[in-house]
């Protein structure tokens, strides 16, 4: 599959999810809890935006390494100390519920989800060959 459909439909995918599960949190929660939802989304959207960014910025289009390993090694691990740092800051100052923070930060991974999903249902179906 091409990498830029993919991530096309993975940051759709995110964006809709975070929408549906903070419309939902918003009927049926607390503020907090909808709020750790909506921030949780939103870390985890712009980390992810910011480790595609680092990669492509590591790789020629060719698929060489312009970067060394300790470089890429080095940016990935500032971007989750950082990730950390406000997370540990929305819980610590009580302005989320962790929960809902929990929440939030799975978009991604039920966006990837739902994408493998996907894709293996039109590889069995058919649809992909």
């Amino acid at each position: 599959m091409n990498w830029d459909k993919l991530s096309r439909q993975l940051n759709r995918q995110n964006w809709l999810i975070l929408l549906l599960l903070a419309g939902t949190s918003y009927f049926l929660a607390s503020p907090a809890f909808t709020l750790g939802v909506i921030l949780g989304g939103f870390v985890v959207i712009i980390n992810f935006r910011a480790l595609q960014h680092t990669i492509r910025s590591a790789f020629s289009p060719d698929g060489v390494m312009k970067e060394t390993k300790g470089v890429l090694i080095a940016k990935t691990y500032f971007r989750l100390a950082i990730m950390g740092a406000v997370v540990c800051m929305l819980i610590a100052c009580g302005w989320v519920n962790p929960v809902g923070l929990a929440i939030g930060l799975s978009i991604l991974v039920i966006s990837i989800v739902q994408v493998g999903i996907r894709a293996a249902w039109k590889i069995s179906s058919g649809e992909a060959i």
